[in-house]
């Protein structure tokens, strides 16, 4: 009942910024929590950025101060901005979004469908 799609992934030099995007779509009535993942080759799933319902943000420490999350309500989308990237950032990312339905304000637990990073030396 509510699909998100990913975009703005590709390949980028190290230094360099991506921005990537989450659209939501569906019977949404509420988005509360907003993370993006990140899972590298070989490595398990990390939580890179989390955006509660009031602004409240946190990152992983390998990012802070790198990457910013962010949200445009009247689209349903959330962005992950991302600079000064380094190949250690190379990984596939997904954006995970949990909140309300309309009209029945049941819960949801959505996940993109993945975006590729890959930054080179």
């Amino acid at each position: 009942q509510v699909q998100l799609v990913e975009s703005g992934g590709g390949l980028v030099q190290a230094g360099g910024s991506l921005r990537l995007s989450c659209a939501a779509s569906g019977s949404i009535f509420s988005m509360s929590v907003m993370d993006w993942y990140r899972q590298a080759p070989g490595k398990q799933r990390e939580l890179v950025a989390t955006m509660g319902s009031g602004g409240s943000t946190n990152y992983a420490t390998s990012v802070k101060g790198r990457f910013t999350i962010s949200r445009d309500n009247a689209k349903n989308t959330v962005y992950l901005q991302m600079n000064s990237l380094t190949p250690e950032d190379t990984a596939v990312y997904y954006c995970n979004i949990k909140g309300r339905l309309v009209p029945s304000v049941r819960t949801y637990d959505a996940w993109g469908q993945g975006t590729q990073v890959t930054v080179s030396s």
